[in-house]
């Protein structure tokens, strides 16, 4: 069943989550960076540096560094596709899976605070 929220209250969702995350999380990922990481983790794979780079309407090299950053932090893998070796296959980690598992419970916690 789909919620209804105002404009304030969905920014007071978003504020309230990031307010948690900056808190209590020494990985601070740009907004870039976890759309791509949410984008990995909730759409069906394969992914690709090109695909990635689509799908957000960047260039290569801005999805190159933003999974440079994320694989440092352990949240994805990256192994070239056995079938074409010139592409990069991104790969979930257990890390990246346990963080994104977190942060759902954080925007849960956060929507149980909003105001009826």
């Amino acid at each position: 069943m789909p919620i209804e929220l105002t404009a304030s209250q969905a920014l007071g969702l978003w504020h309230g989550v990031a307010l948690n995350l900056v808190r209590h999380d020494n990985r601070d990922l740009t907004l870039r960076q976890m759309a791509i990481l949410l984008h990995i983790y909730l759409v069906p794979p394969p992914h690709t540096v090109r695909g990635l780079a689509a799908t957000l309407n960047v260039t290569k090299p801005v999805i190159t560094r933003a999974l440079d950053t994320m694989g440092q932090m352990g949240l994805v893998d990256r192994v070239r596709d056995d079938s074409d070796r010139r592409n990069v296959i991104i790969k979930r980690t257990v890390s990246g899976a346990l963080y994104l598992e977190k942060l759902g419970d954080l925007v849960r916690e956060q929507g149980r605070k909003l105001p009826v």
